[in-house]
Parts: C-alpha cells; structure tokens; sequence
C-alpha cells in the first residue's frame, strides 16, 4: 500500500511538471508567433495568437487546482513541497508571460494599419533575444539545469541594455518624423511588454534555483538602466 501512494505521488508530480512545461511550450509558440505576425505584418496570424491565450489561462487555472489537491492530500515537505510551491509560481509567471505576447500581437494588428516604420526591426530583435532566454529558462526547468538558469538571470542585464537602446531609438525617430508617432508608439508598448516577458523568464530562473539548491539566488539581479526612470 505504501509503494503504490510513494508511486502514485511520484506520478502526480511528474503530471505537474508536464504541465508546466505544456505552458511553456505554448508561451514561447505565442511570443514565436507574435513575432512573425509583427515581421510580416500578418493580421490573421496575429488574431490567432491573441485568441490562444486561453489555452494558457486554462492550463494555469488546472495547475492551481492540482497543488491544492497535492497540498491538502499528499502534505509534502522539503524537495516535494518546493516543487509544488514552484510549480505554482512558474505557471503565474507563464500566464503573465502568454498575457505579454498577446498583448503584441493585437498592437500588430493597429500596427498594421498604419505605415511600415523601420524600428520594427529592432523590436522584432528584442523579441528573438527574449524567445531564446524564454526557451533556455524552460529547458532549464526540464533538465532541473542550475547552471542554465543562472545564466538566464545574468542575462536580464542584456535584455534592459537593448530595450534602452530601443527607447531611445524611438524617441529620436518620431523627432525626426512626428508622422511615425503613432507607430512608434505603439511599438514602444510591445518592445515594454517584450522587455517584462524577459523579466519573468528570469524570475523563473530564481524559482528553479530554489526548487533545486533549495536557497534563494545570491546578490541583486542584474539589471541595465531604466529609461523610465531618466
């Protein structure tokens, strides 16, 4: 009888983490796909990514219901209690993040309304280098890669650098042309909402961390100026 619960909590667990990588493999087919939307100025493309969100809430909404369960009925400590309390955590951050890359799919399609402006590129350029920590982070997560984690939180610094980079680009792009205003602006808010899916990358690097050392990542998070705050 013992075997069979140790079994089938072993089990539970593994359904877990299944799930949550299922998250996030649609997160990153979401940012994948905005992306492309974006590049190619693809407006049916860009409603079906907004429209698949959904899948992403329902699979955050099962992870909730199934650490209560596990909580309640398995009482889990040390390892077994992290992975459950992780496993909560890093779906928020995958709900938040699928949020952010329908958010720039739907700018994509008043985007494309408007006249092509070349700042798209550069965001499109944030975006790659935010898709690859996003699916660095989760293979991470699969392997339980400690290293690979790390060196997606050292990476947040690279992210804040660009998007900098990108704001001001921006800025001296609409002086020059105030008819590119409304373009731009709206790029502003997709290069933001690209920017805070790399931040919750990295705040899944700092919960795998303590899912697996067990302790919190030491020192403060690297992170590159904030142009919102010059």
């Amino acid at each position: 009888m013992t075997e069979h619960t140790v079994k089938s909590f072993d089990d539970e667990l593994t359904h877990l983490s299944n799930t949550i990588s299922r998250m996030g493999g649609l997160a990153e087919a979401q940012l994948a796909g905005a992306l492309q939307a974006l590049a190619n100025r693809d407006s049916d493309l860009a409603v079906r990514i907004a429209a698949s969100d959904a899948q992403v809430d329902v699979l955050e909404q099962d992870v909730q219901h199934f650490t209560v369960r596990l909580l309640a009925l398995r009482q889990p400590v040390a390892a077994d209690l992290r992975h459950i309390v992780a496993a909560l955590k890093i779906a928020s951050e995958l709900e938040r993040i699928a949020d952010y890359a329908a958010n720039v799919a739907k700018r994509s399609l008043v985007l494309n309304q408007q006249p092509a402006v070349k700042p798209v590129g550069a965001v499109i350029n944030l975006g790659r280098l935010v898709q690859t920590i996003l699916k660095d982070i989760m293979d991470a997560y699969v392997e339980q890669d400690v290293a690979k984690a790390i060196g997606v939180w050292n990476r947040d610094e690279e992210v804040d650098d660009l998007y900098t980079g990108l704001f001001r680009e921006l800025i001296t792009y609409m002086m020059e042309d105030p008819r590119t205003i409304t373009a731009c602006t709206h790029l502003m808010f997709m290069a933001k909402n690209i920017e805070r899916i790399g931040d919750h990358a990295t705040n899944i690097a700092e919960t795998l961390h303590f899912l697996v050392v067990g302790t919190p990542l030491k020192g403060a998070r690297p992170k590159g100026p904030s142009v919102e705050a010059q």
